[in-house]
């Protein structure tokens, strides 16, 4: 299923997401090269991300997005950090875009509803 090349119903999202989670289980995910530097620095790990994924929702759609379409994911790792993981798909692989701590200045305090 491509199912980040069309525009879905939040209702598609369980469905969605269930499908990241289960390609991202079998390692069969990749780090966006042009952002592995900012995690290092950001200090999250591969199994920060797993984990987020594992028990996060997608909060935002994002179809026509340059990257290429994708999604948001929030979730927490391990230690309960919450974290936001911008991901697509590429054939059978998800693309982890970007990982992020997000910031209450743009996230509601349920960190999935972005302030207005």
């Amino acid at each position: 299923m491509h199912y980040l090349l069309h525009t879905f119903r939040r209702a598609d999202y369980k469905l969605i997401l269930d499908e990241i989670k289960e390609t991202v289980a079998k390692e069969k995910y990749y780090i966006s090269f042009a952002h592995t530097e900012k995690l290092r620095r950001r200090k999250i790990s591969t199994k920060d991300i797993e984990e987020a994924i594992s028990n996060g929702d997608i909060v935002e759609n994002y179809p026509l997005d340059l990257r290429g379409p994708s999604c948001l994911i929030s979730g927490f790792n391990l230690k309960g950090k919450s974290l936001h993981i911008v991901c697509g798909k590429i054939e059978e692989k998800i693309i982890i875009v970007t990982v992020y701590e997000p910031s209450s200045d743009e996230w509601e305090d349920d960190l999935k509803t972005r302030r207005r």
